[in-house]
């Protein structure tokens, strides 16, 4: 009788845990952790580009010091932030957002400067540059839209029943999706 119940048991406990959704909660977890190295990897796309604009800059305008300057102490703090991808908290999207904000104000600072250098708008590596980082820009776009969806899917998914049993059982918990900066919904003013 007691082996009946073992196994009655051992059939029902297989049954319940192969329905429950692990695997794919896992798949899920995953992707969102791949999603957000896609993020990363166009965000330093973008860090490698500029060493070359800021020199390609530095040739036409030297005595703007101040501004070359700025723009590679920003890449070096915004590539300093590195992320857990198992813990994308609120707090760690939260910083690494903002090194990425001081890296675009910087640049959009040297964009500033390099409009008053008709010679360096007109130069082919400048504006091939531009061109990369105008794309790059555009991809950073595409792949944070990417990892919301991914994390969109994620959370709906490990919150529905009967997932949402499992997934507290098995530590499956919330991802946080990656949120534009206060303000953002503002257009910069932008004066020469």
């Amino acid at each position: 009788m007691k082996k009946i119940f073992i196994v009655i048991l051992a059939v029902i406990s297989g049954f319940l845990f192969s329905s429950c959704g692990y695997n794919k909660m896992v798949d899920m977890d995953e992707a969102v952790t791949s999603s957000w190295a896609q993020v990363e990897n166009v965000y330093q796309r973008r860090a490698d580009l500029i060493p070359n604009l800021v020199n390609t800059v530095k040739g036409y305008a030297a005595h703007e010091q101040e501004t070359l300057t700025g723009v590679i102490e920003a890449r070096s703090k915004a590539t300093s932030v590195n992320i857990d991808p198992t813990n994308l908290s609120p707090q760690a999207i939260q910083q690494f957002n903002q090194a990425q904000a001081g890296l675009s104000s910087a640049l959009s600072k040297l964009m500033v400067v390099v409009e008053r250098y008709p010679d360096l708008k007109a130069n082919q590596s400048f504006l091939d540059l531009q061109a990369q980082l105008e794309g790059t820009e555009n991809r950073i776009a595409v792949e944070r839209r990417k990892f919301n969806e991914t994390t969109q899917t994620y959370n709906s998914y490990i919150r529905k029943f009967p997932q949402l049993i499992y997934s507290g059982w098995f530590g499956f918990e919330k991802k946080t999706y990656f949120e534009a900066q206060q303000g953002a919904e503002t257009a910069p003013e932008v004066q020469f």
